[in-house]
């Protein structure tokens, strides 16, 4: 299945940060490069890329989507400055079959794609995720609120006072979204949500609940700063232990901010962090008190920085199988340094051998 991305705003309220929101930073990321390696998690590898404002710009760093493993397309929307509708109803010729529809400026879980895209769907129906327990992070007063009855969505709007979830503006359409559009817009309505009016009065407009998945929509500066607050959070492991929690991972986060403004990988890291590793292990075989406390605070400094490549892959969405093997391999060959380190010392100090 292709997607389709919408790219073609301005982004006034960003601007403090970016001229050209869809590249505005997030975590080492450009916001459109996130959705797109996002969708590419769930399997999407062809996308359409509608741009206007700065199209240029977007166009040149995203290139053909080879460095990033998919295949991009543009349209050029010269009427930027209307409603969205008229950026989607660009890109009619390039979707024939069902397709994903998202924003540049939406950030999200991958398992919402996942959940979504095994839903099925009519041909002249159209799919769109919601959130029924919007979190404080979310501006409520700019959200597009939906109105849902059993299965099916009764009307949207920005206006709506009677609504029960909001639109995470994350959809599966099929070619009948450029028909209501086209209607949409011959009665003055260039919003993509007219089209879903249209569609919601013929009982095609259905819904997903997105659950405990989270989204944002980053309209400005505040909602960035959740955002990274957010996916930095889904970093942190059920399995991390005290020392984990209160110590480890928060130094760990803040060297991994900084490790993102670097062209360092992850593997690079778990090169690094084995380094510091075995020099540590390697002053246990000493077996004289002051370097057993230099080896400890080195394995400990390991450890933290043990965190950091899983965290900068998972932050550039970049995890692959190769960089897990790799970060296992080379741990299991510090922890047996270490052992050896100490039994040796141990030895050198009490020559005890039992």
């Amino acid at each position: 299945m292709k997607a389709l991305i919408i790219a073609a705003g301005q982004g006034k309220r960003l601007r403090p940060i970016g001229d050209t929101k869809p590249l505005v930073t997030l975590l080492g990321l450009g916001l459109i490069e996130r959705v797109i390696l996002t969708a590419k998690k769930s399997g999407i590898k062809e996308f359409c890329i509608v741009t206007g404002y700065n199209g240029e710009k977007i166009r040149e760093q995203l290139s053909d989507g080879k460095k990033y493993g998919v295949k991009i397309q543009y349209v050029q929307n010269d009427s930027w400055t209307q409603g969205n509708a008229i950026s989607v109803l660009k890109a009619r010729d390039h979707f024939k079959e069902s397709f994903v529809l998202l924003m540049a400026d939406h950030n999200y879980d991958h398992r919402i794609l996942n959940e979504l895209l095994k839903t099925k769907i009519g041909k002249d129906e159209c799919i769109l995720c919601v959130d029924k327990n919007p979190g404080d992070h979310l501006n409520i007063d700019d959200a597009t609120k939906v109105k849902t009855v059993d299965h099916r969505i009764e009307t949207i709007g920005k206006d709506l006072s009677d609504y029960n979830c909001i639109d995470t503006g994350i959809f599966i359409c099929n070619p009948v979204i450029f028909d209501v559009l086209e209607e949409s817009i011959s009665k003055g309505d260039e919003g993509l949500s007219g089209g879903i009016k249209i569609l919601a009065q013929r009982h095609k407009m259905r819904y997903m609940s997105l659950g405990d998945n989270f989204w944002i929509d980053v309209d400005d500066k505040t909602d960035r700063k959740n955002a990274e607050l957010l996916i930095c959070n889904k970093l942190k492991k059920d399995t991390d232990g005290p020392v984990s929690q209160i110590l480890n991972r928060p130094i760990s986060l803040r060297i991994s901010k900084l490790l993102l403004k670097t062209g360092i990988t992850p593997n690079q890291i778990s090169v690094l962090s084995t380094v510091i590793g075995l020099v540590g292990a390697s002053f246990f075989f000493s077996g004289e008190y002051f370097y057993l406390i230099l080896g400890g605070i080195l394995i400990h400094i390991h450890s933290i920085v043990d965190g950091c490549d899983g965290e900068v892959a998972r932050l550039k969405l970049r995890q692959t199988k190769y960089g897990g093997w790799l970060d296992s391999v080379l741990d299991r060959y510090v922890d047996a340094a270490i052992i050896f380190g100490l039994a040796y010392g141990y030895w050198s100090i009490t020559g005890d051998i039992n």
